[in-house]
């Protein structure tokens, strides 16, 4: 009988260099397949519809709401994101492993969707070393950057409801840590969920 497929699941506050850990982490060769996430909010350049998210409109996005295609989904900053059902799924039943790049809310909702997911928390070195890394990302107004920091603190407390925490001093590190994990995970002998 063959496995499904399992589950990670990394999160991070605004600015912690998730996005760019996630890529270095399917670059790097670990085997995992990304989900693509859905959102409302537009495209940052250099963004590609289809491989960095599902760029849609509200009222589409909306519609898939009522349609149950999320495995989860919230409103964040303003926009909506979401993880599309029918493709995790799909990943899973073939026995592939995959990587969710989510917020704190959509992982609790995937830890009690696959209680066997691998949780993991990207934390910045400081508050002062995220603030400088939003401001250098120019995607967003100082107003924006003080509601991103606003929501930081509540973010970092559900730290401790994941497995592992990974701090992003050196995107190197950062990613050598990250594939150390899913190696990890892989050579478990334990199983710790269902959906394994």
């Amino acid at each position: 009988m063959k496995k499904n497929g399992k589950v990670f699941v990394v999160s991070a506050p605004s600015g912690s260099g998730k996005t760019t850990l996630c890529r270095g982490l399917l670059k790097a060769g670990a085997g995992l397949y990304p989900s693509v996430s859905a959102t409302t909010r537009p495209k940052r350049p250099g963004e590609i519809n289809g491989k960095d998210y599902y760029f849609m409109s509200k009222a589409d996005f909306q519609r898939w709401i009522k349609q149950d295609k999320f495995l989860e989904w919230t409103r964040t900053y303003g926009w909506y994101y979401g993880t599309p059902k029918k493709f995790v799924g799909e990943l899973l039943k073939k026995g592939h492993d995959v990587l969710l790049s989510i917020d704190v809310k959509g992982a609790m909702k995937i830890k009690r969707l696959y209680p066997g997911s691998v949780m993991i928390f990207i934390k910045p070195p400081s508050l002062r070393e995220l603030k400088e890394r939003l401001k250098g990302r120019k995607s967003d107004d100082t107003k924006e950057i003080k509601k991103r920091l606003r929501i930081v603190n509540k973010e970092m407390a559900f730290a401790g409801r994941y497995d592992y925490i990974v701090v992003n001093d050196s995107i190197t590190k950062a990613v050598d840590a990250l594939k150390a994990i899913v190696v990890a995970e892989r050579r478990r002998i334990k199983r710790r969920g269902k959906n394994e």
